[in-house]
């Protein structure tokens, strides 16, 4: 592979994919019986126990009731944590340059991993979405306990992937998380959607491949 990376690690939402989360906002403070103000001020505040996976889907919205005054019941548990899911599912969409880079990388020889900052929800739809079997391994804060810009995540990623940080490239949307990866001795590149290039960012997917296999 030349200068090339051995391995790319790889932003999920913002970066391969976008979501519209319009129809969550419709249906499920209806579904609560929550205005969707008051509902989604709460969801913010139990928003990080699930992200690290501290907290289930349902278990979040058991506590997101009852801080609404809103009874607890199993069945309305269950009905939100499902519907919530399904809205996800529905509402993620790849970037059209997603798939062809993922098996650019992989025919390419590069290993690869999704890093995110995620719920339980996440898994679901990366394999849906057909991203899941084009890497390596997904690396999702809900379930190695820790989130971005926190070293361990980025540690995990390389760990399974078996590759030192020197011989990384990592993907994100997010300047901050990028600057984290880069403290660890990951090269890393800023994907800046739709507007200007961040530092030393790159536009498109497309524009990043050439950085994997270009190298330092």
């Amino acid at each position: 592979m030349g200068g090339g990376f051995e391995a790319c690690l790889i932003d999920a939402y913002g970066t391969i994919l976008s979501t519209d989360f319009s129809a969550h906002r419709a249906e499920l403070p209806a579904l609560a019986g929550i205005p969707a103000d008051a509902l989604y001020a709460e969801f913010g505040r139990v928003a990080p126990a699930l992200t690290v996976g501290r907290l289930s889907m349902t278990e979040a919205y058991q506590q997101i009731l009852r801080a609404s005054g809103v009874e607890p019941r199993p069945d309305l548990v269950r009905s939100l944590a499902d519907r919530s899911r399904e809205l996800l599912l529905a509402a993620g969409r790849l970037y059209d340059d997603a798939l062809p880079f993922l098996r650019a990388l992989r025919s390419g020889g590069v290993r690869t991993a999704i890093v995110s900052n995620c719920d339980e929800n996440t898994r679901p739809l990366l394999v849906s979405l057909g991203v899941a079997a084009l890497v390596d391994a997904l690396v999702l804060s809900c379930e190695v306990g820790v989130a971005k810009p926190e070293a361990a995540i980025y540690r995990s990623a390389l760990d399974r992937l078996g590759v030192a940080a020197g011989d990384a490239l990592f993907i994100d949307d997010n300047a901050r998380f990028c600057a984290a990866a880069a403290g660890l001795g990951i090269s890393a590149v800023q994907i800046v959607r739709g507007g200007s290039d961040g530092l030393g960012g790159v536009r498109s997917l497309r524009e990043a491949e050439a950085t994997v296999f270009r190298g330092r």
